[in-house]
């Protein structure tokens, strides 16, 4: 029998797997999506965020009463610390929202009397407030940087609704508040993403749950993980500005150029992303109650387009992802597309604090672990090893300066 050589080196680790997970649960091949056993189609429909964080933080749906007691403590964590608030205020404008919501999270810590009680009920609490929080923290940013006043949460409002109302300060009806806690929940974990590794890799050391979260703000912020969906958006409106009509040529050529079609395609699944089916309906939906249907319509030839020309060269496995309808509803929702990687992040911090809760205390694992891979050295400067220091002053055929 041949054996099967697997490269394992200088791939970013895709396809190897590094631990165990009850979390959730990817089938890139027939488009499938699972929460603690649950479909994500089931989730989004019968679900909402609160409930579906209390399903990724304690492994079972809970009960009327258990569901009940953990929105109110939710409700009663949404206030943010006074001394988030004043040091945001002193904070250049210009800020990207999502280094001032990197820059939040280590004052939250400061903040938080549980900070270094690592007992799992005072993690469980730090989850909380954090699922709670950085929601807030998005909407302050984005009225702090405007100029505007801080807004009070309205306990009168779900989870969703009320970060509607502190981002924007009009209170939504019941059927917007409803699509954003949707989006929430399509958003609030995929397995050991970019994001979710680093909030492991960095809780397995035993630093706390903010050390782990902060790394995974900052993972989401790069382009290649969180930051897509802007990108499309940013497609979108280039192509209105641009006044083209031929939405076949346009992809055509695109893709004639090596170009990417910005929301086409995702490093799991060879099918339609799940969530991305779900979050049209939904771009539709807010299209028509709004007038604008202009962005959902576009969307829907680009995908259109773009699977026909992708097809016909043997493309078949490029299809939308999450990232690709996601900008029309956010965009119609109201959001810049500077904040668009930042409610990913206050959606994603629910699935961050499970997989952290989960590293640290082994629950799928059997025991913690420190991750800790290796590299295999291959600089060769004066042979393998041992170069010979030479003072400066005896130095002639040093390297030109940068």
């Amino acid at each position: 029998m041949t054996e099967r050589t697997v490269r394992t080196k200088n791939i970013g680790l895709r396809g190897i797997a590094v631990a165990d997970t009850k979390i959730s649960y990817i089938d890139g091949e027939r488009g499938v999506l699972i929460y603690r056993g649950y479909r994500i189609e089931d989730l989004a429909e019968n679900s909402t965020f609160p409930e579906t964080t209390y399903l990724l933080f304690y492994e079972v749906l809970p009960t009327p009463e258990q569901l009940a007691a953990f929105e109110a403590d939710l409700r009663a964590a949404r206030t943010l610390p006074d001394v988030v608030v004043e040091s945001m205020k002193q904070w250049p404008r210009s800020a990207h929202p999502m280094d001032a919501l990197q820059a939040a999270v280590p004052l939250l810590a400061m903040a938080d009397p549980d900070l270094f009680d690592e007992s799992r009920q005072a993690n469980l609490r730090k989850a909380l407030r954090l699922t709670a929080r950085i929601p807030a923290v998005v909407a302050a940013w984005h009225r702090i940087r405007q100029g505007l006043e801080v807004l009070p949460p309205d306990d009168t409002l779900t989870h969703a609704g009320n970060f509607l109302w502190q981002t924007f300060g009009i209170v939504p009806d019941a059927d917007t508040a409803r699509v954003m806690d949707i989006c929430l929940i399509l958003h609030a974990d995929h397995t050991f993403n970019a994001s979710t590794f680093a909030c492991r890799e960095v809780v397995s050391t035993r630093a706390h749950m903010y050390a782990g979260v902060a790394a995974g703000v900052g993972a989401l912020s790069g382009e290649l993980h969180g930051g897509a969906n802007a990108r499309v958006m940013e497609m979108l409106q280039k192509i209105v500005e641009d006044g083209v009509t031929d939405i076949q040529g346009w992809v055509r050529e695109r893709l004639e150029r090596k170009e990417r079609i910005m929301g086409m395609g995702h490093a799991v699944y060879k099918t339609m992303d799940p969530r991305a089916k779900i979050l049209k309906r939904l771009a539709f939906q807010l299209g028509e109650k709004t007038g604008q249907r202009i962005w959902p319509e576009l969307t829907e030839a680009i995908e259109k387009a773009a699977m026909a020309e992708l097809s016909a060269r043997g493309k078949t496995d490029i299809q939308p992802n999450v990232d690709f309808y996601s900008a029309s509803v956010y965009h119609i929702l109201g959001f810049p597309g500077d904040l668009m990687t930042c409610i990913f992040a206050a959606s994603r911090i629910a699935g961050w604090c499970a997989h952290i809760i989960e590293e640290k205390y082994g629950d799928a694992q059997g025991k913690p672990a420190l991750y800790r891979p290796q590299a295999e050295y291959v600089g060769d400067y004066c042979g393998r090893l041992d170069c010979e220091y030479i003072p400066p002053e005896k130095r002639r055929d040093a390297a030109p300066a940068a």
